[in-house]
């Protein structure tokens, strides 16, 4: 496992980087779910030396969806980027509209499923216990026609753009970008440290800067421009993900034309050890 890590992280940035692409999708039912997603595995837990489990990049297919589950061992949060969809979590139902996710911890029970007549955009994120170490227990339930509650009785992540704040010269970078931490720490029982969202214009940057004890996906969720790591330069596009390993000197600029928009994962070695050490 070392090894290949090893040989992964000396792969140029540039094939490193996960690009979502509608061909590579295969057509699947997912924990006895009422219909088909469609999935590519856009980051393996193999590039990330710390408990990250996988991000796949779906679609839910109309009348589709992820069956009712549980995890044991392992976290992952449901995020749909447009449309709506009903969420369960924690045995409990309600629909909402996207961008946003909702984390299913540990031993909490939790499902999707899409009752519109058009494909729902969907992310499935996973953090583990134990490194490569996957569980379900499957409640034969398709959550078809499950009692909506108005409220969601479950914590959620907005990913609004109207909650973003000014951050003036970003972890020294230029310009004045627009921030917010969308879910800490304290709301994962894994390592999963937080979820950030991020906004630059463009000519704004955000500023080169390392984490000893945290690794990070970059997921482009609107925009195009370039990301270095370690001095490597690639072009990200809408679609994309980007892993940035421990210790990695990481900066992203907009050089495009248009906003461009970044949800952040952040995955520590250690629970609530964070770090960041801004580099000149």
């Amino acid at each position: 496992m070392l090894f290949s890590l090893c040989l992964a992280a000396r792969e140029p940035l540039a094939d490193r980087i996960g690009h979502t692409d509608p061909a590579k999708y295969r057509r699947s039912r997912s924990h006895s779910g009422s219909g088909e997603m469609a999935c590519m595995t856009l980051m393996p837990g193999s590039a990330l030396q710390t408990n990250f489990n996988f991000m796949h990049r779906c679609q839910i297919m109309p009348h589709g969806g992820v069956g009712h589950h549980y995890h044991n061992q392992m976290e992952e949060m449901f995020i749909i980027f447009g449309d709506e969809a009903q969420f369960t979590n924690g045995g409990r139902t309600s629909q909402l509209a996207g961008p946003v996710g909702a984390p299913c911890r540990m031993c909490r029970s939790h499902a999707i499923y899409n009752h519109s007549d058009r494909p729902v955009e969907f992310i499935n994120l996973s953090v583990t216990t134990i490194k490569g170490k996957y569980d379900a227990f499957d409640l034969a339930d398709d959550r078809v026609g499950a009692r909506l509650e108005p409220k969601p009785p479950f914590i959620t992540m907005r990913l609004d753009r109207k909650l973003l704040q000014p951050a003036e010269r970003y972890h020294g970078g230029e310009g004045t970008a627009q921030y917010r931490r969308a879910l800490p720490p304290e709301v994962f029982f894994t390592n999963w440290s937080y979820m950030d969202h991020l906004l630059l214009t463009p000519g704004t940057s955000e500023g080169k800067h390392r984490h000893d004890g945290v690794e990070e996906i970059y997921y482009v969720m609107s925009g195009e421009s370039t990301v270095q790591v370690n001095g490597e330069t690639a072009a990200i596009r809408k679609g994309d993900a980007i892993p940035i390993l421990l210790n990695d000197v990481h900066s992203v600029r907009n050089s495009g034309a248009e906003v461009l928009e970044l949800m952040i994962v952040g995955v520590a070695r250690q629970k609530f050890v964070l770090d960041t050490v801004e580099v000149k």
